[in-house]
């Protein structure tokens, strides 16, 4: 392990020296600082493997969603079961779309009752400000459930107004299906952006639109939301913050979960989101943050669009979450200290009614008392009325042995508790199993980060051990699928990435981004006559490498993709986009797919070939 740990860094280093002699005027981006629910770190000083896709870093990708920005980040596994953003599973590092938890502004929004419709978020891209991507366990940080990660979508948060309207269409220029009516699949997309701040008020507000005819029968779309969020400073010491939004999502779900008797399937999800907070600055030295949050999910799967009365399931769940968050500075370092409750409930036809809450305690404590070395270490301790209680600690040490050189170890553990479908759903082509036990993982890492100026490099490997690991499985095609526990799933996996902006002249600018991801699971062998549902999909290569180039108005961007998954055949994407940005106007054209290459990311959902796409957006900017 060590050894290959060391070649990666080795490999790093030519690849340092070549990026530093491709340009002498590099462009510093402004720190980050990670935003977790208590102890608010630089980015420079962060212990943990965290990706930020900044604003600067979306405008340059030909994307349209949150789903795809999260395509391009280095370990992340999307599947999508169609496009257009109607519904993507996000797995991090060869984990499950269940073992990934999913966060707005830091407000938990992932599903009780399926992963599936985690990202099921209310904000349009043109809203997001960043995205940050945890790697690894994340139990203390975010508690239960970020067993392999877990993602936080950021809003953008003005102190200025501005207004901006984007609107976008596209085809592939296929001609329909039979049955599925004339013409050519299409789509497209109307998002309406507003901010409206000052000082002591910032507001946000957006309502977006997506409509499609689909890219094969039965797969149009029709998605709308809406959604605000304000900060009223009280005075300098004390703020109060909220946001509310809604998702109508409706598709077409051919091949999505049951096929290829689901040919005519239709699914309707309706997700409303509110929470309330306030920050307050108690002394120099504590802060206290306590906020309260409500999800509520309606899905209903026709699994004859035609005919209601047959094998329809209808779900709605309720979750209710309040938290109190609290930071202490002292002379030997931070503690940051937390208390959350979390009530479930579900109503479903065909997982029935069930409810269960859970309560947890945060401790945190970071210092850097010893020069040069970063040290995070916490725990969090977890009562499940199912399954009882236990603690997750976790340890992360850094040291800085150069201004520009940083190495990091970390050790890590989490548990994801069994979704309601896990448990309780009872259709006929699958069956919930209520013996199941909760999810637990510990992961070790050790990585090593290179920064000086623009120039970015990171290498790493992890090992991590799941016990009690899920899996829906079947003996054969007459079988329904069922969920178990499979023992231990271990995972050890390799990563590398490079990324620099550099500023040719006044007018001109060039960037690349690359990354490698490998996962090598161990002991993950099943009988030859048993069939896995999701686990043996997961990635096991994946390549990723971006170019962008502005000069003047013009700008050209290129994101690759290299996907090899365990038991799938491997393809590369090639998406490309050309812009014309000057005083508030973007005008693009887009061609994903550019090679058109034929793909499958999950299920029985084939996504579509070569794509062209035009679109406009308009920014006004006020005083």
């Amino acid at each position: 392990m060590l050894r290959k740990f060391v070649l990666l860094g080795v490999f790093a280093t030519p690849l340092v020296s070549l990026a530093q002699s491709m340009g002498q005027d590099t462009t510093v981006m402004s720190e980050v600082v990670v935003s977790e629910n208590r102890l608010q770190i630089p980015f420079s000083k962060s212990t943990r493997n965290i990706q930020v896709v900044t604003r600067e870093d979306i405008q340059r990708l030909s994307v349209k969603s949150v789903n795809e920005v999260l395509a391009f980040v280095g370990g992340v596994d999307v599947r999508q079961r169609g496009p257009f953003g109607t519904q993507t599973d996000i797995g991090i590092d060869g984990g499950s779309f269940d073992q990934t938890l999913i966060l707005l502004n830091g407000v938990k929004i992932s599903d009780a009752q399926t992963g599936h419709h985690s990202m099921n978020i209310p904000v349009p891209l043109d809203a997001v400000e960043r995205i940050e991507v945890l790697r690894g366990p994340a139990a203390r940080v975010y508690g239960i459930n970020a067993l392999t990660g877990a993602i936080n979508i950021i809003t953008k948060n003005q102190e200025s107004n501005s207004f901006s309207v984007h609107a976008q269409a596209g085809s592939g220029f296929k001609e329909k299906e039979e049955g599925d009516g004339g013409g050519i699949y299409g789509g497209g997309s109307l998002q309406l952006v507003a901010n409206i701040g000052s000082r002591s008020f910032q507001n946000l507000l957006t309502v977006s639109q997506d409509l499609s005819n689909g890219q094969r029968y039965n797969t149009a779309s029709h998605n709308r939301k809406a959604f605000y969020q304000a900060r009223l400073h009280v005075d300098k010491d004390n703020s109060i913050h909220w946001m509310a939004g809604t998702i109508h999502n409706t598709f077409g779900a051919n091949g999505y979960y049951a096929a290829p008797g689901d040919k005519e399937s239709q699914e309707v999800v309706n997700t409303s989101i509110v929470s309330v907070g306030s920050d307050h600055k108690i002394s120099p030295r504590f802060t206290l943050k306590p906020r309260i949050s409500y999800r509520y999910n309606e899905d209903d799967y026709r699994y004859y669009r035609d005919d209601l009365s047959k094998a329809r399931s209808e779900h709605s769940t309720n979750a209710f979450s309040a938290e109190l968050n609290s930071t202490f500075q002292s002379s030997i370092g931070d503690f940051g200290f937390g208390l959350e409750t979390r009530s479930e409930k579900i109503e479903s036809t065909n997982i029935g009614n069930h409810s269960r809450n859970n309560h947890g305690a945060y401790a945190e404590y970071r210092t850097e008392a010893i020069r040069n070395v970063l040290l995070n270490v916490g725990t969090y301790l977890n009562y499940n009325t199912d399954y009882g209680w236990q603690v997750f600690p976790g340890l992360d040490v850094a040291y800085l042995f150069h201004p520009s050189w940083k190495v990091a170890f970390n050790i890590g553990s989490s548990q994801r508790i069994p979704s309601f479908t896990d448990l309780y759903l009872n259709q006929p082509a699958n069956i919930g199993n209520p013996d199941l036990k909760s999810e637990n993982a510990w992961q070790y890492e050790a990585s090593m980060q290179y920064h000086a100026g623009s120039v970015k490099v990171q290498t790493g490997y992890f090992y991590r051990n799941i016990t009690e690991f899920i899996d829906w499985i079947r003996e054969n095609e007459a079988d329904p699928y069922q969920p178990y526990n499979f023992g231990e799933n271990r995972v050890q996996g390799f990563n590398f990435s490079v990324g620099q902006q550099l500023r040719i002249n006044e007018q001109s600018s060039f960037s690349y981004q690359g990354s490698y991801n490998y996962l090598v699971p161990k002991d993950l062998v099943y009988e030859s006559d048993i069939q896995s549902k999701y686990i043996l999909e997961s990635l096991k290569h994946q390549a990723i490498f971006r170019l962008a180039y502005q000069y003047d108005v013009w700008h050209i961007s290129s994101g690759n993709r290299f996907i090899k998954r365990e038991l799938k055949n491997s393809y590369f994407l090639t998406d490309l986009r050309v812009a014309y940005r000057h005083k508030g106007v973007n005008l693009y054209a887009d061609v994903t797919n550019a090679l058109d290459k034929s793909y499958i990311e999950t299920a029985a959902v084939p996504l579509p070939g070569r794509w062209f796409s035009l679109g406009i957006n308009y920014t006004l900017s006020m005083r």
